[in-house]
């Protein structure tokens, strides 16, 4: 097989997965995944990004005091949730979670059981390692100046993804895991200079699971895709 062919079987390959076996990656593991990544290209080679890896016993505390605090109300972003998903956008938005949910066996309008599935985000699904995406607070402004740093972690994120799909470690971005950015800073001792964009929880994929059923259909390249000469 040719190196395009294994690319593209990588690429194929990864997606977001909500079942991990409870087996940590060992150290080696772990530190040729990130270093792989580091490759990930950036405006100016700037590398404008902090990723904080979690497992062991901190991260089973985490996966007890997170849900509880969410469920009090608690609640701190970096960055406002507040884009909205319309036409196109929302109906592929509402086909992704429609395949998890069917998977699952949660109804659409069953609202309690979508909630239960939902807050499966801030337990990590289970997985064994968390690492959490920072951006350098220079670079988070209120004119939006710092939108190509935040696009510079967008790519080394997908390079790390892949990394770990290269390795067999399965991973599951989530946005979700950004609106508790002060305790994760407090936990992790970052400081106030580094900003909270999202969460990455990782490792070995439960295939057996449910949510492995789950599939979400990509566009046809025509239409994202506009060729020119």
């Amino acid at each position: 097989m040719n190196t395009a062919d294994l690319f593209d079987q990588l690429v194929r390959k990864r997606r977001s997965v909500r079942a991990f076996k409870k087996q940590a990656l060992d150290d080696e593991t772990l530190r040729s995944i990130f270093t792989t990544a580091l490759g990930a290209p950036s405006n100016c080679n700037t590398q404008p990004w902090l990723s904080a890896v979690v497992s062991g016993d901190l991260i089973e505390a985490l996966r007890k005091q997170i849900p509880a605090a969410v469920m009090q109300g608690e609640m701190s972003m970096d960055f406002p949730y507040a884009g909205k998903y319309d036409g196109i956008y929302r109906d592929r938005q509402i086909a992704a979670a429609n395949s998890l949910y069917s998977a699952v066996g949660v109804a659409r309008e069953d609202k309690p059981g979508r909630d239960v599935q939902f807050f499966k985000n801030f337990t990590f699904f289970d997985a064994p390692h968390v690492v959490f995406l920072f951006l350098p607070a220079c670079f988070v402004t209120e004119d939006n100046t710092g939108v190509r740093e935040a696009a510079d972690l967008g790519m080394y994120a997908q390079t790390l993804m892949l990394s770990m799909t290269a390795h067999g470690v399965g991973s599951c971005p989530q946005t979700a895991l950004s609106f508790i950015a002060d305790r994760l800073r407090e936990t992790l001792n970052i400081s106030e200079d580094y900003k909270l964009m999202f969460g990455i929880s990782f490792g070995y994929p439960d295939e057996e699971h449910a949510s492995s059923a789950a599939l979400t259909e990509r566009a046809e390249l025509d239409t994202l895709v506009r060729f020119y000469s």
